[in-house]
């Protein structure tokens, strides 16, 4: 059963050919200002990596990689979740200094996702990832560079209201901070989602930390986090405000990464602690990789929210199931 919704009402702001040049507007502005904003330098992506090594990305930890051997080698390889840990040691690899960090555009492919108006099996998402000294590692430095994101993701979106006249999508560039515990406290007879549309319609831009633990209440965490990327007292997802939607939006997952002490502290709670013996997780124990502050931005989330579309399949060429095909072509919306 499709899970699309279509707003009433809902017309496209742009046709498809001015779509297609805002979505190559976004994309080039918003990189640009990050770069120059993080002190960030473009690096070349890996589409798939060797299964063997633990770089590639658990996500949630249930979600089933797409999976192929290589003929010539034998070696087996997977097609990348994100590039979470892959940056991690990218930085050490190419050896970035403190304060300075890298950028790639990241496509993979979650197969397992739930199809809906913001998720695809296809993902294209700005991956980042910054070399931090350890007396970074605070939430006042995670606070610091989340307005920073945001303050690029401002200055894009003006840009692109000023390039195409017919947009007038406004993103609040004060960020409003609560943590999962915080926000469980506030609305505690809500489901985890309900609590973030209800925080992000009173505060437009919200910036939700410390996700991955369990909470007092619930005695669930907020949402799933792999326990070897994120720091889960120093992490958190961006969410706006969707007016189209009228429901909250991520737009980047991001966080301090763990160091050894809260590596070996996640592996152990998650129930992980087999991964000790991966390559990634003996170099990270053994103090042998950088300590850094990373995330992923969404393409088609940003050129979503900025462009005011309501199906993320209007901004990007991906496969949907016959039951979303059919409502959104009754609709009138195109998917690419």
């Amino acid at each position: 059963m499709s899970k699309t919704i279509i707003p009433a009402n809902y017309t496209p702001a742009l046709n498809l050919y001015d779509t297609q040049r805002a979505i190559g507007t976004v994309k080039r502005l918003f990189a640009d200002t990050l770069c120059a904003t993080l002190n960030l330098y473009r690096v070349s992506a890996p589409l798939f990596l060797e299964a063997s090594t633990g770089l590639n990305d658990d996500l949630n930890g249930v979600e089933r990689k797409v999976t192929f051997d290589i003929k010539e080698s034998g070696i087996e390889a997977q097609v990348v979740q994100s590039l979470a840990k892959w940056k991690r040691k990218a930085l050490k690899d190419y050896d970035f200094r403190v304060g300075k960090g890298l950028y790639c555009d990241m496509n993979a492919i979650r197969r397992d996702e739930d199809l809906d108006n913001l998720h695809s099996i296809y993902v294209d998402q700005w991956d980042w990832e910054k070399v931090i000294l350890r007396e970074d590692r605070t939430e006042s430095y995670l606070r610091q560079t989340v307005r920073a994101i945001m303050g690029a993701v401002c200055e894009t979106n003006d840009a692109l209201d000023i390039a195409f006249p017919s947009l007038h999508t406004r993103i609040d560039r004060d960020v409003y901070f609560i943590s999962t515990q915080e926000l469980e406290d506030r609305f505690p007879d809500l489901t985890p989602k309900q609590r973030e549309d209800a925080i992000c319609r009173e505060h437009h831009t919200v910036f939700l930390m410390q996700i991955g633990g369990n909470l007092k209440r619930s005695g669930q965490p907020h949402d799933g986090r792999a326990p070897d990327y994120d720091d889960w007292q120093l992490n958190g997802d961006i969410l706006l405000w969707n007016p189209v939607l009228e429901r909250s939006f991520e737009i980047s997952s991001m966080g301090i990464r763990v160091d050894e002490a809260a590596l070996d502290r996640q592996l152990t709670a998650s129930g992980c602690d087999d991964r000790r013996t991966l390559p990634f997780h003996r170099m990270l124990l053994a103090g042998e990789l950088p300590l850094t502050i990373g995330g992923g931005i969404g393409q088609s989330r940003l050129c979503m929210m900025m462009i005011g579309t309501c199906h993320i399949g209007e901004v990007q060429s991906s496969l949907w199931d016959r039951e979303t095909g059919e409502a959104c072509r009754k609709a009138g919306i195109l998917l690419l």
